[in-house]
């Protein structure tokens, strides 16, 4: 007899992650993936070739599949015609050409006010702004735009709906009134355009998208009519995948790095540091995000001809504070601090420190010191809580566990399963097809502690914040 399953999907900036979730227990039972090209641009088309590669082996298998719901990659910005087709390849949260339209909006409205995060480079508006700046005749071709997530929702309904989580990194709408920004709208387009130009329909928790098109159905292998989900931003569907509650915080170390916790209350941070999103809970989720983050890590390995997990091991094999070298690893640019145009730096260099160990832990500690300033950030706005919970793919190693519990003096577990934002979609589906609140299967299907590192008493000052936040005050006012 075949299995119930939920089809829970992460479509990422270098792959998408297709889990089987069983319907009773939550329990993984199987697993696909599909890759394409991890660049800072990238044509919509490609995600969805890669959704039909992922989900092909559970859909070969012996499942019952109950439902879909789709976590994407936050913020891109996906032109769509009159066909439902993209106008043009997608700029991606890491892409940051958007940078001087950002600041220009900050200066034109209280982006903080109205949607509770201060624009950089990464979120739509800016870019939609830098594309009426610089394309005008791709935006005259749109007749809608949506984010990565809002777009698969598309081609898998046939209707353009979001939710609350990814709405709220477009910079147009807001996480506390719920409502559409059009005033902000017409800042980036304007007026003429922005009113003519179709946004997602933002859907609550527990509504669904719509049902599985036939089209879309033979393409990935499933029965056409199936319920999807409202799909959430991966951020928030990782929240959903370790059942994340307020009192404590998150950590994200993937391609990027976040720093989050769901609160109770929307947040609105002056600095920047924290933007203040909505979860897929009905709550919220103030988050703090890094460009660099395990890929720093990846890339040094490269430099020095390791395997990332052998470098990993080596750099943990020695002290934070790397001999006395400090890393700013800013080799794309960086978000938070805002700096797009950084290029990396590496201070402190000796020839009795500089050797392939040294340099991989002098990554690890930058990488956690950027972190930490989220953590400290998300505390002075009344957030998180005595304990940092880890997630994603770095999430494994001792490494970045014991870095992450040392730079911010607060203990750190890990949760079992995998793949947490693939698993919170399926969660997502599976709490509407069953017609209960999303954060209660949440809850009842938290994952649980496999691991748990304290931190070393004195290790927080091998860090050298105070250092770096005075390395970044100088390149902002350069």
């Amino acid at each position: 007899m075949p299995r119930s399953v939920l089809l829970g999907i992460d479509s990422g900036t270098q792959s998408t992650k297709a889990l089987a979730i069983d319907c009773d227990t939550g329990e993984i039972v199987g697993e696909g993936r599909g890759h394409h090209s991890g660049e800072s641009t990238q044509d919509p088309r490609w995600w969805w070739n890669a959704l039909t590669e992922a989900t092909a082996p559970i859909a070969q298998g012996n499942f019952d599949i109950r439902g879909i719901s789709v976590s994407g990659q936050q913020h891109g910005c996906v032109l769509i015609g009159e066909d439902g087709e993209p106008v043009r390849p997608a700029p991606l949260w890491n892409e940051t050409s958007a940078a001087d339209d950002a600041e220009r909006l900050n200066q034109q409205a209280d982006f903080v006010a109205a949607v509770g995060s201060r624009l950089v480079s990464a979120f739509t508006i800016a870019k939609l702004a830098h594309l009426q700046r610089t394309e005008p005749e791709s935006i005259a071709r749109a007749s809608a735009v949506g984010l990565p997530h809002d777009w698969l929702n598309l081609e898998l309904t046939g209707n353009l709906v979001t939710d609350r989580g990814d709405a709220s990194g477009s910079g147009w709408w807001s996480p506390e009134t719920g409502q559409v920004r059009h005033d902000l709208l017409e800042l980036a387009l304007g007026a003429e355009t922005a009113a003519r130009i179709e946004l997602p329909r933002v859907l609550g928790s527990n509504e669904p998208a719509g049902e599985l098109l036939e089209s879309a159905a033979i393409a990935l292998g499933l029965p056409a009519g199936l319920p999807v989900g409202p799909g959430t931003g991966d951020n928030m569907s990782a929240a959903l995948g370790i059942g994340a509650e307020p009192g404590s915080f998150v950590v994200s170390l993937g391609t990027s790095g976040t720093a989050y916790a769901v609160t109770d209350h929307a947040t609105h941070d002056e600095t920047g540091i924290v933007c203040g999103f909505a979860d897929a809970t009905d709550r919220f989720l103030p988050l703090a995000c890094l460009i660099n983050c395990t890929r720093t890590v990846d890339a040094i390995a490269r430099l020095c001809g390791l395997d990332p997990l052998e470098a990993l091991d080596r750099g943990c094999a020695i002290e934070p504070g790397a001999g006395g070298l400090l890393l700013e690893p800013w080799f794309g640019g960086e978000r938070t601090p805002n700096l797009p145009d950084a290029a990396a730096v590496l201070h402190g260099m000796t020839l009795a420190n500089l050797s392939p160990a040294t340099f991989i832990r002098a990554a690890i500690d930058a990488v956690a010191a950027g972190l930490a300033l989220g953590i400290d950030r998300l505390r002075e706005l009344g957030s998180g809580g005595d304990t940092i919970t880890l997630v994603g793919g770095g999430s494994q190693h001792i490494a970045w566990q014991q870095a992450i519990a040392d730079v911010t003096g607060l203990p750190v577990e890990v949760r079992g399963g995998r793949e947490h934002a693939a698993r919170g979609a399926a969660i997502q589906i599976g709490a509407i097809t069953r017609g209960i609140p999303v954060a209660e299967l949440a809850a009842a299907w938290r994952p649980p502690i496999v691991a748990t590192v304290q931190p070393r008493s004195g290790y927080r000052e091998r860090f050298r914040l105070e250092e770096r936040s005075a390395l970044v005050a100088q390149r902002q006012q350069a």
